[in-house]
């Protein structure tokens, strides 16, 4: 989460449980101040993507708990968004769902071979660690999550 993380937090806390009812997943809140303004920001996700349709949908439905609640003094832009295609991956369900896609990898230090960056197919996702094959051979690498910095599916206009 970006931003304040204790607001962002308890945010996450109250709305939760509402977009889940509605079979969205809730990817990340944010609570973020750009220029003069704050923006609290929900991230939402559901097999197959979303539409503006789900955005307005969310929003309707947790406003008013939010309002309601009162967990930000001062004003702030509500949003409720995609966190679009190149959205990185964070949690256990990222990564199971994302099994067979292609991912860019990105480390905080470079390997034992010198390497931060890497491609390739994800395989599984065990006790924190990540399996990806090489596309091109039978290489696989091994990764614990918390050495990786930056984990998203490859973008590919073949």
């Amino acid at each position: 989460m970006a931003g304040n993380s204790n607001t962002a937090k308890k945010v996450k806390q109250l709305v939760e449980p509402i977009v889940n009812q509605l079979n969205i997943e809730l990817v990340d809140t944010e609570f973020v101040k750009e220029g003069s303004k704050w923006f609290l920001r929900l991230y939402i996700d559901k097999p197959g993507g979303v539409s503006i349709d789900d955005c307005q949908l969310v929003h309707e439905n947790v406003i008013d708990v939010i309002d309601e609640e009162d967990p930000i003094s001062g004003p702030y832009i509500f949003e409720v968004s995609s966190p679009g295609l190149d959205r990185p991956l964070k949690t256990e369900r990222d990564f199971t769902r994302n099994i067979g896609e292609i991912l860019e990898l990105s480390l905080y230090a470079p390997d034992v071979a010198g390497k931060k960056a890497y491609e390739g197919i994800l395989e599984a996702w065990e006790d924190g660690k990540i399996t990806v094959k090489d596309e091109n051979s039978e290489t696989r690498w091994t990764f614990n999550l918390k050495d990786v910095a930056l984990a998203k599916k490859a973008i590919r206009f073949d």
